[in-house]
């Protein structure tokens, strides 16, 4: 009697042929075509716009044909423009009269900025040094300087050729040094320049030795110009020209 293996014995069991499943049909409807109709619709309006107008009548209108609705002005109304249109008469008229002849010098120390000026016009520019602002104290309890320079219209009131500075007392206190008694050791040359022209209280349009300090506020209240400058206002200013500082 023959024998035979029995499933397994001699490696896995075959798989088993499982019948495939069926296949589901797919049908490809077409899309509506909604982006050419609006196309096509859009394109229809243009054309009946075109053809048939919008409706709307469009016509020239000149200057002075339109109709423009304006308040009306009483009399109290009236009195209060010409009241104001005098006051407006009477300030101008008394700007113009303030307003500078000749030649007159402008001192801007903000900006330490010297102008020659004629009427209205600038004939010169140039750049210069006003006071620093500093406070000078002599001891605790002695007296106190401050150096600015002053503000106002003031008027050229001298003119000194290669002038000679009296040092007045701030100077020696300002160096550390005592006040001279005798009076012929307060006088120094050189320290003004060529020329000095006399504002007064002490304040002077002058030259400087040191030219490298101009544009900036460094002086003890006088207005300091570099050579050509002071030669400039020198010639520009006679005794009695206005100065405007401010």
């Amino acid at each position: 009697m023959d024998t035979y293996p029995s499933p397994g014995s001699f490696g896995p069991t075959p798989p088993v042929a499982r019948p495939l499943p069926r296949r589901t049909a797919i049908v490809l409807r077409p899309r509506f075509p909604w982006r050419k109709l609006l196309w096509l619709g859009a394109l229809l309006a243009l054309l009946c716009v075109l053809a048939m107008g919008t409706g709307y009548r469009y016509t020239e209108v000149r200057p002075g044909t339109v109709a423009v609705s304006v308040p009306a002005v009483d009399a109290g109304d009236r009195r209060a423009v010409r009241k104001l249109e005098s006051a407006h008469r009477q300030l101008a008229g008394k700007l113009a009269a303030a307003q500078p002849r000749g030649t007159y010098i402008v001192v801007d120390q903000t900006h330490n900025r010297l102008y020659i000026k004629k009427n209205d016009d600038v004939v010169r520019t140039a750049v210069c040094s006003a006071g620093s602002g500093m406070v000078l104290k002599e001891g605790e309890a002695g007296r106190k300087w401050v150096f600015d320079t002053p503000r106002g219209l003031y008027k050229v009131r001298n003119k000194v050729t290669n002038p000679i500075w009296k040092k007045p007392d701030w100077a020696f206190v300002e160096e550390g040094k005592p006040i001279p008694k005798n009076a012929q050791d307060r006088f120094e040359s050189g320290t003004l320049g060529e020329y000095a022209l006399y504002l007064g209280d002490g304040y002077m349009i002058h030259g400087t030795l040191y030219t490298r300090l101009l544009g900036r506020n460094v002086t003890h209240g006088c207005i300091r110009l570099g050579k050509e400058d002071l030669r400039a206002v020198w010639a520009a200013a006679p005794i009695g020209t206005p100065v405007y500082i401010y």
